[in-house]
């Protein structure tokens, strides 16, 4: 793991930011303060309804069981499940165990899966039959001592007694190992202590308005941010969890409706997919009243547009590594939060390089990562995280993000930003979606390539049409795309960011 400065941790100490309470002790107190609070699954597959006690009542059985099989303080759990209870249930567990919980995404394929398992070997895995892309592979697990399956054996893992408190474990140990694809092929094991990842939890649940209504969570719970928002904010608050395990924008529009649910946020994907929906009218917009937006690039095009549906708007800035650098608060002056992504959050710093990567540390970063030689490339000595992407401060100290390093196309020597290029093209007539890369050029090294997803019934514009669109936005001619694709979806991470070395790879093969 990463050096943390004996200076920085004494300051997060005294300032109340890292504490002596484990996520175990988290949940024991705000499942008692609120048991009777709703909980339920919205499913095709595996719909559950129920409340917090009957939740933690099946964590604790499997804690219980779990810990007659020799499971306890400094094992690794992992889980690969959609959103169900049962994911729940192993989360909160593994949690009263004092173990690390090791969720998976559930839509990650054999090869993923093979990886993470290799890498952690936890002592139990537990995941579904099948479920999508996700389809259970007892030869993935051979080496793992417990393995548990939803639906055929899982509740033999259940002990006839219950565990009744969380066992003791030390606050600066694992309580959460990660694994990001990002935009990266092999997916990266970010290591988060009970310490980090309790003040997250607290951090991210002052920051959302107090009148956010009953959230639906779609986000993927084998996710970082999905399983914060849906296991252990809403325990803090004592709030509702309504999971769902697809993201279907009309079945969403329904539940919306006919629960009176709303959507908060997370990638602009999860919004605009909704008001895009020919089934989306006036009467959503009551469920949409915040939308705060982060977890990949938050264009000005969509934080306008929001804006005009009189959706308020505030833009957010992390990652799986460090996941609350900057946000706007709710309350913000306007420009502030449609056009920045906020100042640093109490107890974050932030500095650029001056090559205008953004360094940050605080007390919700990461230990490191599984791999210590990526650690080591991504920490200094002196507690900063290189976050890899490029942004600028303006004089009250907000933040905007204007790519990524990796996102840079290099056009004769000429740097470009490829956000920069897909904010021109979001503005076309009928573009849905944008995301530009980098495509090799025999005379220039490089050159903008331009991917599009498109709303019904618009064609792909031609290159002419694209050209005078960017003559008449003002931008210089060397950043024009130079070749134009239509995807019917783009290739996504579980955040809902766009994987754009897979549309590099479509390029190098000509699809």
């Amino acid at each position: 793991m990463r050096k943390i400065p004996a200076e920085l941790t004494e300051r997060y100490a005294a300032e109340g930011w890292w504490t002596e309470e484990t996520v175990g002790d988290l949940l024991t107190r705000g499942l008692a303060a609120a048991p009777d609070t709703e909980f339920r699954v919205h499913s095709a597959a595996r719909p559950w309804e129920g409340t917090f006690r009957d939740v933690e009542a099946v964590a604790r059985r499997l804690a219980g069981g779990l810990r007659e099989r020799g499971v306890g303080p400094g094992d690794a759990v992992a889980f690969q499940l959609p959103n169900w209870m049962e994911a729940a249930a192993v989360f909160w567990a593994s949690a009263l165990l004092g173990a690390a919980v090791v969720p998976i995404v559930h839509f990650y394929g054999r090869k993923e899966v093979g990886y993470i398992l290799d890498t952690v070997r936890p002592r139990v895995f537990v995941t579904a039959e099948r479920f999508g892309r996700l389809e259970f592979r007892p030869d993935l697990c051979a080496d793992v001592p417990v393995v548990g399956v939803v639906g055929r054996d899982f509740d033999a893992l259940l002990g006839d007694e219950p565990l009744t408190e969380s066992l003791p474990a030390d606050p600066t140990a694992p309580a959460l190992i990660a694994f990001t694809s990002g935009t990266t092929r092999d997916p990266k094991g970010v290591v988060h202590s009970h310490r980090t990842l309790g003040h997250e939890t607290r951090q991210l649940a002052a920051s959302y308005p107090p009148d956010r209504g009953r959230q639906l969570t779609a986000a993927p719970v084998g996710h970082f941010i999905g399983m914060v928002n849906a296991f252990l904010i809403p325990v803090l608050d004592g709030t509702p969890v309504h999971l769902t395990d697809v993201w279907d924008p009309a079945g969403a529009l329904r539940l919306m409706r006919e629960h009176q649910l709303h959507i908060g946020g997370g990638a602009p994907y999860y919004v605009t997919s909704l008001l895009d929906h020919p089934d989306f009218t006036a009467e959503h917009l009551r469920y949409l009243r915040y939308a705060g937006l982060g977890g990949s690039s938050v264009p000005a095009a969509v934080t306008t547009r929001l804006a005009g549906l009189g959706i308020r708007v505030f833009r957010a800035y992390g990652s799986t590594e460090h996941p609350s650098i900057t946000s706007s608060r709710h309350d913000a002056p306007e420009p502030k939060r449609l056009f920045t992504d906020g100042t640093a959050l109490p107890g974050v710093e932030i500095r650029l390089a001056e090559d205008g990567e953004i360094l940050s540390r605080g007390p919700d970063l990461c230990l490191g990562y599984t791999d210590p030689a990526l650690t080591a490339r991504a920490f200094d000595e002196d507690g900063w995280y290189r976050t890899g992407d490029l942004g600028a401060l303006d004089e009250d100290g907000y933040l905007t993000i204007t790519g990524r390093k990796a996102d840079l196309i290099i056009r004769g020597g000429e740097n470009i930003s490829a956000l920069e290029v897909e904010e021109v093209l979001l503005a076309m007539p009928g573009v849905a979606e944008a995301a530009v890369v980098a495509a090799p050029d025999a005379r220039l090294g490089e050159h903008a390539a331009g991917f599009l997803r498109m709303l019904p019934g618009h064609p792909l514009p031609g290159l002419d049409a694209m050209r005078a669109h960017f003559e008449r936005a003002g931008l210089a001619r060397q950043k024009w795309p130079e070749e134009l694709h239509q995807v019917a979806e783009f290739p996504r991470t579980a955040s809902g960011k766009v994987q754009k070395f897979r549309l590099r790879q479509d390029i190098a093969v000509g699809t």
